[in-house]
Formats: C-alpha cells, sequence, structure tokens
C-alpha cells in the first residue's frame, strides 16, 4: 500500500494475486487444517481469481490473466478454472450489487469517448509490424535493466530502495520541468492516467510523449528492482505514449496506434499474448473490435521476437555435461532451491507462476 500509493511505477494487481491466494488459503486452514497440497493450491488460485477480479472489471479478464500466468492446462484447467471463474463472479458481485444490497460501483477499464476507428488499412498493418518490433525492442531493454539493478538492489536492499525512490522522485521533476506537465504522468502506474492521455493527446507535442517515454521508463525499471506491486499497467501507459507518438506516421490512426502500442508493450514485458489482446481491445470498447486485427498482429510480433533466441551457442563455447546430468544433456531436477531463481521474484519484471502461488 505503501509503495503503490506514494508513487512507485507499478500496478496493484501483483499484489492481489498474491493477496488472495493467501488470505484464501490462512482462511481455509482455520477451518480445515488437513487439506492437501493440491487442496490448497485450488483455493489459492481461487482466491487469486476473486482478487484480480476487482481490478480488471469483468471476471473473463482475470481469468484469461491467470490461466496465462498459471500456464494451467490439460487435466487441470477444469480443476482450478471452475472454482477461480466462481471465486471470480462472486467477487465481482461486492461492487455490482445482489437484490437489494448495493454494490460498491462497478468498475471498467473501458476509456469513454475513444475517438472513432475506421476499418484497417494495408498502411496500418505496416505500422503494426514496426509497433511490434519496437515494443519487442524496448520491453526487452527494460526487463535486462529491471534485472540488473534488482540484482544489485538485493545485496543492499534498504538503501538500495530509498535509493530508486530518490531517482524515481527525480525522474518525475525533471519531466514536470522539461515539459510543462504534471510530475504525477511519470509517477504512480498510469492507469488511471490512460483516459486522460488519449482525450488530450492534442496537447502533447511528440517531443513531450518521448521525454514521458524516457522518464516513466527509467522510473518503472527503477521502480521493478526493489518496489512491490505488478508490472502490467506501466507497461501499458508506455505502450499508449509511444502508440500516441506514432500517431504522428502517415495514415496511422491515432486510436490503431493507441491500442497496438498498448498491447505490443504488454506483451513485450508480461509474455502473456492472450492477456495484452484482451487488455489492449477492452480499454476502448466498441471500437477495440475494429482496430482488434491490428492489435493481433502487433502483439504476435512483440512476443515472437521477445522470445525468439540470441542465436545457436558456438560449438567450441557450449557448456560442457555436467556430472549430474543425463546422457540427453537435460539436467537433473533439484530438490533443494536455487539461487538462478532468484531473478523472477514477486516485483520482477515479469508476471509468473510464482507470483500466482
Amino acid at each position: 500500500m505503501a509503495s503503490l500509493g506514494l508513487g512507485a511505477v507499478l500496478g496493484p494487481e501483483g499484489p492481489l494475486i498474491l493477496l488472495g491466494s493467501g488470505v484464501a488459503v490462512w482462511l481455509m486452514r482455520l477451518f480445515k487444517a488437513d487439506v492437501p497440497a493440491q487442496g490448497q493450491a485450488m483455493v489459492g488460485a481461487a482466491g487469486s481469481f476473486a482478487a484480480v477480479s476487482t481490478l480488471l472489471g469483468p471476471p473473463i479478464t482475470g481469468a484469461f490473466l491467470l490461466m496465462e500466468v498459471s500456464g494451467i492446462g490439460g487435466p487441470m484447467l477444469g480443476v482450478v478454472l471452475v472454482p477461480g471463474l466462481l471465486a471470480a463472479g462472486t467477487g465481482s458481485l461486492v461492487f455490482v450489487g445482489l437484490d437489494n444490497w448495493t454494490g460498491l460501483g462497478t468498475f471498467s477499464l473501458a476509456i469513454p469517448d475513444v475517438p472513432q476507428a475506421t476499418s484497417p488499412t494495408v498502411t496500418e498493418l505496416g505500422w503494426a509490424l514496426v509497433i511490434g518490433l519496437l515494443a519487442a525492442s524496448v520491453g526487452t531493454g527494460s526487463r535486462k535493466l529491471s534485472l540488473l539493478l534488482q540484482a544489485r538492489a538485493e545485496r543492499h536492499l534498504i538503501p538500495a530502495t530509498v535509493l530508486m525512490g530518490l531517482v524515481v522522485a527525480g525522474l518525475a521533476i525533471a519531466y514536470a520541468q522539461g515539459s510543462g506537465k504534471a510530475a504525477t504522468e511519470v509517477l504512480y502506474s498510469g492507469q488511471s492516467a490512460l483516459g486522460p492521455l488519449l482525450s488530450n493527446s492534442a496537447g502533447y507535442t511528440v517531443a513531450t510523449l518521448l521525454l514521458l517515454l524516457a522518464c516513466k521508463g527509467l522510473a518503472y525499471c527503477a521502480s521493478l528492482s526493489a518496489f512491490r506491486g505488478g508490472p502490467i499497467f506501466p507497461a501499458m501507459f508506455l505502450g499508449a505514449a509511444g502508440g500516441i507518438a506514432l500517431s504522428h506516421l502517415p495514415e496511422l490512426q491515432l486510436t490503431s496506434a493507441f491500442a497496438m502500442g498498448i498491447g505490443a508493450m504488454s506483451v513485450a514485458m508480461l509474455k502473456l499474448p492472450l492477456t495484452a489482446v484482451l487488455l489492449a481491445t477492452l480499454l476502448l470498447g466498441v471500437q477495440g473490435l475494429t482496430v482488434m486485427p491490428l492489435v493481433i498482429l502487433a502483439v504476435v510480433v512483440a512476443h515472437v521476437v521477445t522470445l525468439r533466441p540470441a542465436g545457436p551457442t558456438p560449438v567450441h563455447r557450449r557448456r560442457p555435461r555436467r556430472h549430474d546430468e543425463p546422457s540427453g544433456g537435460r539436467p537433473i531436477p533439484s530438490m533443494g532451491p536455487s539461487r538462478g531463481n532468484r531473478q523472477q521474484s514477486p516485483h520482477s519484471c515479469s508476471v509468473t507462476a510464482a507470483d500466482a502461488r
């Protein structure tokens, strides 16, 4: 609560997933302590579904997110998904209400008054390829910088967190002084700033948008390295700002560029293509259906480029086989914790199955 409320460039979805699963398992253990591990995992997943549905609006959005995060499939799909969807639907009643009980008010990610989008053109299909490539490059660079900073921050966590907070503050002040805009555009997750950014896009020059991208992007990396929070909404905001900047290119509509930027940057940071497409189109309401083909193309390009290996390892530099490896070259799984897994912490720039657990 302190990190998100005081301006860290992170979203609330990561803590919600963890808190939802933790509270669900804790409540279950209060009434029945001898539940097997598989049952605890199912209840924990249901708690995560319910918690994240309070943020993403319709329960189906949270279901897509957690399905891709967890990588569930096969026989486990029904075991986890059905209770999870039920929990998400029940949790949404807190906001929608039931009978005479008034809910807390419906929440939607949809942006009001989205500019009209026309049918995609061949030129826009070409721009979708460009946006996908650019987002993959920016996302990969952001992930690497975040993990590099995190590895150093973990050695001296408390002073490093204070230092990263000062870095974020300095970037916000630099943006405000250089652009004349509010410093809060750099701070926070950017979730509530997406609508105003689109509706007031005419008041931003390309130079201002590029400065916003640089300051917000660096603040995002600094926050990911030390603070607690989720990576989704800052990635969406960066993609939106980049899309608006690119909309000045010939024959590229504002709404199309906005949606493609969000989708491509989201998948570059999260590596969750279905969730990225859903989030980008959900924001635009009816207009999202029109631009969905372009969003899908940009997301697929960014996803493929992000996952593309750097290249084959030269034969003379390949790692020799360890003594605990079978002849097929795959290491025997270790029963103990691995130090190499420390990069995938809950506040890293990738939502993983460990986060959902």
